[in-house]
């Protein structure tokens, strides 16, 4: 089976090639380029979800090679204490978290507006075969458009989903992509900082990035082999 995995930028595109050893194949894509290895496909899409989406789309119209799953991968931020610096998340559900409407009552999600939606599944079985494989936390990862450098905004995203372990900027997006073109979608997130008050220096993302490609050397075999409809 092949397997797509979107990242934000090269960097977090060669942490996850680094897995899978050799030297990447470039393919030349609309405005991106995949790097494939075996049975990765492995594209630098841009940050923020509605890079993430076209990169995804576009990646999932233009090969010839049909994939059977897509994911989308990186560092984000990890809600202490649940999700320390290294440690790994494996979204059990991609949350929209700021799309929607501020009203006098507060943020509104774009369901209760009553038109969209603001949260994908991954497959459940998936999810656990790869947080077992890598020693990953499930639970819900947040795709946000701006990252959060407020205790106030902390707050608010843990009183609106109280299992958050992490937040991303491109999960949503590729999720979505992944729905319209019927693939299933995983997001797979190393914590590279602690989400809250902004503390550049405190980041690990060198930390991360390897944690990401230990990630992906652990949980290959699982990507590869698994088949939704073994399930």
């Amino acid at each position: 089976m092949r397997v797509l995995v979107v990242t934000a930028v090269p960097v977090e595109r060669d942490a996850v090639t680094r897995a899978f050893g050799g030297t990447p194949e470039s393919v030349a894509l609309p405005g991106a380029e995949l790097h494939r290895s075996g049975a990765f496909d492995v594209l630098a899409g841009g940050a923020g979800p509605a890079a993430a989406a076209a990169a995804a789309a576009f990646a999932l119209a233009s090969t010839r090679l049909p994939y059977g799953l897509v994911v989308s991968a990186g560092i984000g931020g990890g809600f202490a204490p649940a999700a320390p610096l290294g440690s790994l998340v494996v979204a059990s559900d991609i949350v929209a978290a700021d799309l929607g409407a501020e009203t006098p009552d507060g943020f509104a999600p774009v369901t209760a507006l009553g038109f969209g939606r603001d949260r994908l599944t991954p497959p459940p079985a998936l999810v656990r075969e790869v947080a077992s494989a890598i020693g990953a936390a499930p639970g819900p990862v947040l795709t946000v458009s701006t990252v959060t450098g407020t205790a106030d905004r902390t707050a608010a995203l843990l009183a609106a989903h109280p299992d958050a372990l992490a937040e991303a900027m491109e999960g949503f997006g590729v999720a979505e992509a992944a729905e319209r073109a019927g693939v299933p979608v995983l997001e797979l997130r190393a914590i590279s900082n602690t989400v809250g008050p902004r503390d550049r220096a405190a980041w690990r993302i060198g930390d991360a990035l390897a944690a990401l490609t230990e990630a992906f050397g652990k949980s290959a075999p699982v990507l590869e082999g698994w088949n939704r409809h073994d399930h």
